[in-house]
């Protein structure tokens, strides 16, 4: 059976504000098939790297990225906002259209050279994931992928990226 992943997600206009087309991910991740093949494709994409740990951005990178790393046989790190994590962190700030924000990792999640695959639902400006990657190389990791299951291509997120090698899914 052939399934069409962008069927599974629901736009939701003017979320969370006027103009905005949110790309709804409940209704992929309800359809069991759906949820499978996207975990699967994203896991196929990077087997033949040998991959340490899967890192996953709050929130919803969570889901994916902690389903590729069961797949995948390794650890899973959190990546979360800040004041979220209970032991001592490291921050990245980054800017968003109005204003910044930050990130926040484990000090001691990553082992100084091991290959990290990035992980989240979505990239949009590539703000929050070029914040990711700052936090894994300060404590050490070495990225070896990035993988969203959406990538709006429209806002250019593969530019604060560049020299990684990403991977999405469904394209918009």
């Amino acid at each position: 059976m052939e399934i069409d992943l962008k069927s599974r997600i629901r736009d939701i206009p003017d979320f969370p504000k006027p103009g905005i087309v949110f790309k709804d991910i409940t209704t992929l991740l309800q359809d069991f098939d759906a949820f499978k093949l996207s975990v699967d494709m994203l896991t196929k994409q990077h087997q033949k790297n040998k991959i340490d740990k899967v890192a996953g951005i709050e929130a919803r990178g969570f889901i994916f990225g902690a389903a590729i790393a069961y797949a995948m046989n390794t650890g899973f790190i959190v990546i979360r906002k800040p004041g979220k994590l209970p032991y001592q962190t490291i921050k990245q700030t980054y800017e968003l259209e109005y204003g910044s924000d930050e990130i926040e990792i484990h000090e001691d999640a990553i082992k100084s050279g091991e290959r990290i695959l990035l992980v989240d639902d979505l990239l949009a400006t590539g703000g929050t994931m070029a914040a990711a990657a700052e936090l894994i190389n300060k404590i050490g990791g070495e990225i070896v992928g990035i993988s969203f299951l959406i990538e709006l291509t429209f806002l250019h997120g593969r530019e604060k990226l560049k020299g990684h090698n990403i991977h999405s899914l469904v394209k918009y």
